[in-house]
């Protein structure tokens, strides 16, 4: 019974895949305080503004304007995002606050897309930022 695939699979498991409330960023003053950082990395699929939160987990904002189109593409593009993010929580750096944004190509990207460039610019943005924030 303990062979080493069902170790594995157990391990895989024990990896949640959640996306709590407490992961996400409703405040327009954790929004501004991200802003106002000014760090920021971005490709063709989308743009991510970063701060450094002191807690122990990353949490994330989303901001989807009206220049991407109507409500029913403006949620697709929050629900891409969100499982994006649902699915690379545990390859992106902890510690982080981020804004996600979708790039002016976002229309034609799919949720693959998405994980590789939110891992891609989470990554990127770790090494630039500040240790410790003021």
């Amino acid at each position: 019974m303990n062979s080493k695939n069902e170790q594995t699979a157990k391990s895989a498991s024990e990896k949640r895949l959640k996306f709590p409330p407490w992961r996400r960023l409703r405040s327009k003053f954790d929004f501004a305080a991200i802003y106002d950082h000014r760090q920021k990395a971005g490709d063709r699929w989308m743009l991510v503004f970063a701060r450094r939160n002191g807690l122990g987990y990353t949490r994330i904002g989303l901001s989807v304007s009206r220049k991407h189109g109507n409500s029913v593409v403006r949620h697709r593009l929050r629900r891409l995002l969100k499982e994006a993010y649902r699915l690379e929580q545990h390859s992106i750096p902890e510690g982080l606050d981020m804004i996600l944004i979708p790039g002016h190509q976002a229309l034609g990207a799919t949720l693959s897309d998405f994980r590789d460039s939110l891992v891609r610019l989470s990554r990127k943005l770790t090494n630039r930022l500040p240790h410790r924030q003021l």
